[in-house]
């Protein structure tokens, strides 16, 4: 049990409290808030979307394929397998008050997929927040993550992040419940949980590395608080339950990471999906060659930019109250302290290796540290209250009024960027798309700069750059200003136009190539 002598000591604990109880009657209270926060908000961006990501097409495309031939598709999918699938399984489900096969039926699936994965891994990263730092820090830590506009968005597009974050957390929790009441079939299940998020996305694999590190630890110190002989069983059903999941689809794809390898988005991921370059050699993103013009990101300004910059003074306060004052047990030092580290270490591998870094890939990092926000925002508060102490105030009393007051002006900078208007650039892309679906052929080939306005219109795109595919039937074009001389061809004829940004006198044309 952790000691609660200090000034933030109502934010400590571990799992189980005083009571020794996993779940209090505090935690469905807790639970229930979180999830009403997440659904409304979630509903609400999803009801207000206009466009998916880039990301999300690709995804939708393969669960679509996966209708037909499953291992086929599983085998030929340049991403990996998990969220596809899932997506297939909402659509079957979805399928059965609604017999409709619009691509429309398909994006609410694949977004009620991502919310879903949310609400889920809220709850198990309460959970987790409440083993490490106590109830009331894992709860405003949620709540806080919950309003983040990344987080937000991320929770209510066809994207990755959240049910990769659901089954690590899920897993996670397994590992640190399995540890503390020396449970080996909790391993067992975490590793069931790796297998999962692991055909999510690769780096769901790091649980097998925290739990059998975790247990060779107890196989060779001489006083284990885990008998060898659990420790040696444990870390068996570890392994079998992640191969159990996991080996199948390597032996499909013949690899152990396949093309998606670990933390790498798909080729797809452009700056319109915060993909930002730190390297200086060049790369081709969506068809377009970028070089450090495009930014100058890294891991640091990556995380100020999700927390908004304001949680930043909270979050650092909080992990060094954490690691250098608050009392824990051997369990929680090590997993927290493993996970921080192993997924630093990645991200600084992405940004060394691959040259780019996007806050997507920050997220997981940003959610499994969030409840050291409100450990960081109390001591903060402690420190104004000493200052500003008032006669008709108590000490704790004034402290929770500079801690709510800390709390409702980061909300507030949070939500004018949460529920901002969509931009028009992108009802541009879905009347053009509209106009594509109405006019064209099955058939005709549409070349565009954003292959989302053909998989709104169910055509078949050719995405390009500068260059403009010659077996193009039909040309999409971004004019950025009326001074602009697009080349386009001289056997075009000008189909359709509409505003993209009336400021900046930039339309969207659609050419016909005539033949």
């Amino acid at each position: 049990m952790v000691n609660k002598t200090s000034e933030v000591g109502k934010f400590e604990g571990t799992v189980g409290g005083e009571t020794g109880r996993l779940v209090e009657r505090q935690d469905f209270i807790h639970i229930a808030i979180l999830v009403t926060i997440a659904l409304v908000i979630g509903a609400y961006l999803i009801a207000t979307t206009v466009l998916i990501s880039k990301d999300g097409t690709l995804y939708i495309e393969c669960a679509k394929q996966i209708v037909n031939n499953p291992v086929e598709a599983v085998r030929s999918m340049p991403v990996c397998p998990g969220y596809p699938f899932l997506i297939y399984l909402m659509h079957k489900m979805t399928g059965l008050f609604n017999n409709t096969e619009s691509i429309q039926g398909w994006i609410i699936s694949a977004q009620a997929v991502s919310l879903l994965s949310k609400v889920i891994a809220s709850v198990m990263l309460y959970f987790v927040g409440s083993y490490f730092a106590g109830r009331k820090a894992a709860f405003w830590g949620v709540l806080i993550l919950s309003i983040l506009p990344d987080s937000a968005e991320y929770g209510s597009d066809a994207l990755t992040e959240w049910p990769h974050i659901m089954f690590l957390a899920t897993g996670f929790l397994l590992l640190l419940l399995g540890a503390q009441y020396r449970k080996g079939w909790m391993f067992g299940l975490a590793g069931i949980a790796a297998g999962l998020g692991y055909l999510v996305r690769s780096e769901g694999c790091q649980l097998v590395l925290y739990g059998g590190v975790w247990l060779l630890f107890n196989l060779i110190r001489p006083e284990g608080k885990m008998k060898r002989t659990k420790a040696v069983r444990a870390l068996i059903l570890l392994a079998a339950g992640f191969a159990v999941v996991a080996a199948p689809y390597m032996k499909l794809k013949g690899c152990v990471f396949p093309k998606q390898n670990l933390f790498q988005l798909p080729a797809m991921l452009s700056v319109n999906d915060n993909t930002d370059s730190v390297g200086g050699t060049n790369m081709c993103v969506a068809g377009i060659y970028t070089s450090k013009t495009m930014g100058d990101k890294t891991l640091t300004k990556n995380i100020c930019e999700t927390l908004m910059y304001y949680f930043v003074p909270g979050l650092l306060i909080g992990c060094w109250y954490y690691f250098r004052k608050q009392s824990k047990t051997l369990e929680q030092a090590f997993f927290a302290a493993a996970f921080i580290i192993l997924n630093i270490v990645m991200l600084s591998w992405q940004v060394s290796c691959r040259h780019f870094l996007s806050r997507r890939h920050t997220l997981v990092l940003v959610a499994f540290t969030i409840f050291y926000i409100p450990v960081g925002l109390h001591i903060i508060a402690s420190w104004l209250s000493r200052r500003t102490s008032k006669s008709d105030l108590t000490i704790e009393e004034n402290i929770r009024r500079w801690f709510f007051i800390l709390l409702i002006v980061g909300m507030a900078i949070c939500l004018p960027k949460l529920f901002r208007l969509t931009g028009t650039q992108k009802y541009s892309y879905r009347d053009a798309s509209m106009w594509l679906a109405k006019n064209t052929a099955p058939t005709d080939l549409i070349a565009v700069q954003d292959k989302r306005i053909t998989f709104y219109a169910q055509r078949e795109g050719l995405e390009y750059s500068e260059k403009i595919p010659e077996q193009a039937d039909y040309i999409v074009k971004i004019i950025k200003s009326a001074d602009e001389k697009p080349e386009i061809g001289k056997n075009t004829e000008e189909k359709y136009s509409t505003w993209v940004d009336k400021k900046e006198n930039s339309k969207l044309v659609i050419y016909k190539v005539i033949r």
